[in-house]
């Protein structure tokens, strides 16, 4: 079989994965999907511009639809079926971190009293469930099953034969952009009432366009995208953080005399090639505040190894540098540090870490990127909070930034928190009563983009370094995922 990169367009490609269903090459087709979606969300050229295809849609759901008819004919339930107050979440992988496994949990939380299966694809390598089983797992009935090793036909059958003999009260799906096996999974034909929760809202994902789904989206950038240039039919589910408490009153700001930062973010969403470096904005921040900056979240060594080299070149500390890889709670890491002000990540913002800081009662700096509102998260933030686009603007706001200025971002961020964010929210547009609840928040006014600046970016991603950066990252992706099918 060719790989997704050899076909002359996408119509050609989309077209012999017809052709190999038509012979009953159900394998083959669903790699074919997933390689090419592999490739496109690799590419930074495509970040926040390619969403979703409904051909390839289509073409997923014509695999799932063929599968389907071979494992009805084979069927056996588990004594399952037929009870109410059963849901089930499919998703690709479960990890013991991000944002995704929060969201699960909250939706789980709301219904404490049913039973919870989460069903795994296991595409992108084996889930992390040793923190489900310690903690949620505990409070209240909740299972985890994961596809078992076998090829993506094998996983397209045995979770379409899970959810036939489950037959759930209703169905989330939590896909990775390139999981071809969930999006095939779920046909109409099941009778199933079902969501796709769209989380993979900045890179090419499979599902978008899955018109038998109610199509969810998490935040207002998302759902106006959807609605007003996607035409989607979507509807808005706020995301919402556990309150842990506002700012301590004895917690004050600049608290040892200088300024202390925080970012929460893995390395997906600051190791991106893009014209803001964060490896060389930590060591100039660092520079300008004499402060501390503290990072949550596991990086790459080699990021690590980048960030370390600039403070020394600067005479910084090493320990005014704080790494720390994973926490249960960034909320409460934020007032155990003493964080005076929260940098959002970028050139990926994230949603849920910019909800907790708010919570928190911490001001939030905020990245305009220079091409996509949905990237840089303005519209979740209350509308007075700081934003940047160019590192002088920030650095020159964290060296002049008062208490008193920090102090009414903290009100404000508060009660942003309070107005859209709180788990009663949720609970209540679950339980149908939605009617009195805010609306998503109109799109900010502040965000435009930066045609040059994205233009001179664009023009670098094709220059032979970033080339064969792009190729050996490629080649390591199919090396792992080889070795997961091993």
């Amino acid at each position: 079989m060719k790989g997704a990169s050899k076909y002359v367009s996408a119509g050609s490609l989309v077209q012999y994965g017809y052709e190999l269903v038509n012979a009953e090459k159900l394998d083959q087709s669903l790699r074919l999907v997933h390689d090419f979606v592999e490739r496109i969300i690799t590419e930074p050229l495509c970040t926040a511009r390619v969403f979703g295809s409904k051909d390839l849609d289509a073409l997923c759901q014509r695999i799932g639809k063929a599968s389907l008819s071979a494992v009805t004919r084979q069927k056996q339930g588990d004594g399952v079926a037929g009870r109410d107050s059963v849901f089930v979440y499919v998703v690709t992988k479960l990890e013991n971190s991000g944002g995704l496994r929060q969201v699960i949990e909250d939706l789980i939380k709301v219904r404490f009293e049913a039973r919870h299966i989460i069903l795994s694809t296991e595409l992108e390598g084996r889930s992390d469930v040793g923190y489900l089983q310690s903690g949620l797992g505990r409070q209240t009935s909740v299972r985890f099953e994961g596809a078992p090793q076998g090829s993506y036909q094998q996983r397209l059958a045995w979770l379409q034969q899970r959810l036939l003999d489950i037959h759930p009260q209703k169905v989330f799906l939590f896909n990775y952009h390139q999981d071809s096996v969930a999006v095939a999974a779920i046909q109409p034909e099941m009778g199933l009432t079902g969501s796709f929760y769209h989380h993979g809202d900045h890179h090419l994902c499979l599902g978008v366009f899955l018109d038998h789904l109610e199509h969810i989206d998490p935040h207002p950038m998302g759902y106006h995208h959807c609605r007003d240039v996607l035409n989607i039919e979507n509807s808005y589910i706020p995301l919402v953080v556990e309150d842990k408490g506002p700012r301590p009153p004895e917690l004050p700001f600049f608290y040892d005399g200088r300024l202390t930062t925080c970012t929460a973010a893995r390395s997906n969403k600051v190791d991106i090639p893009y014209f803001v470096r964060y490896f060389e904005m930590v060591p100039r921040l660092l520079k300008t505040t004499g402060g501390r900056h503290v990072h949550i979240g596991r990086l790459h060594p080699w990021t690590l190894f980048k960030i370390r080299r600039g403070l020394k070149r600067y005479g910084i500390a090493p320990d005014r540098f704080i790494y720390i890889p994973w926490v249960p709670s960034v909320w409460k890491t934020l007032h155990e540090y003493r964080v005076d002000l929260y940098v959002a990540s970028f050139p990926y913002g994230g949603g849920l870490t910019l909800i907790e800081a708010m919570g928190a009662g911490v001001p939030v700096a905020l990245h305009r990127h220079v091409f996509s509102r949905i990237l840089s998260g303005l519209d979740l933030a209350y509308p007075e909070a700081f934003s940047w686009r160019f590192p002088d603007e920030l650095l020159t706001f964290c060296g002049s930034v008062t208490a008193d200025t920090l102090k009414e971002a903290s009100r404000l961020g508060r009660r942003r928190y309070e107005g859209f964010h709180r788990p009663e929210m949720l609970r209540r547009i679950l339980q149908g009563n939605a009617d009195d609840l805010p609306a998503p928040a109109s799109l900010s006014d502040r965000f435009s983009p930066e045609p040059l600046e994205w233009a001179l970016w664009m023009e670098k991603q094709v220059d032979i370094k970033n080339v064969l950066y792009k190729a050996a990252y490629r080649f390591y992706r199919r090396l792992r995922g080889r070795w997961h099918f091993m």
